[in-house]
């Protein structure tokens, strides 16, 4: 299955139906994150982190990379997840710009929405970006992506990453 999704369909792809789903791992891609609100089980807007959370605590593996340092709101909100310290590993590549997520290995969004309220359509009609993807549950599309973004996590780029000395915590040095 590969489908089309734009606006508000990349939201309810993502947040309603992918990640409560997920059983093993979720890797997440994005140039901007920001502490972006969605639904949970009962339907009350949290931060993502609290959803993340509690997919860590069900034993789910979190990966974010992303490309900036997120703004205070969002570190406001993950001091208040302590589980996320350890059972969330993030990595910083100022040269991101992917925007994908992986959940299980299974599952892929990729496309322009950075994780934020504007980028995936959580905000109201008018608040919203205007951006589209892919959902995709086929291995053809999956397999590049999961290699792509394993290579990105594993600091493989970072030897010939021009931009290194910018780099405020190159990967391939943990």
């Amino acid at each position: 299955m590969t489908k089309f999704v734009d606006d508000r369909d990349i939201f309810e792809a993502i947040f309603l139906d992918a990640l409560p789903k997920a059983k093993k791992y979720i890797w997440i891609a994005t140039a901007d994150i920001k502490d972006l609100h969605v639904p949970d089980k009962g339907g009350n807007y949290v931060s993502l982190l609290a959803i993340l959370s509690d997919l860590i605590r069900r034993k789910v593996t979190i990966r974010y990379i992303h490309a900036k340092e997120p703004g205070p709101r969002f570190r406001e909100s993950y001091d208040k997840y302590p589980n996320l310290v350890n059972g969330m590993e993030r990595a910083l590549c100022p040269r991101n710009h992917m925007k994908a997520i992986i959940v299980d290995g299974e599952w892929l969004y990729m496309g322009s929405a950075n994780m934020t309220g504007a980028g995936v359509g959580a905000k109201s009609e008018h608040k919203r970006n205007f951006e589209t993807g892919i959902i995709s549950t086929d291995q053809g599309l999956l397999e590049p992506m999961i290699e792509k973004f394993d290579q990105l996590w594993m600091g493989q780029k970072c030897d010939k990453c021009q931009r290194r000395k910018y780099c405020p915590d190159p990967i391939d040095e943990h």
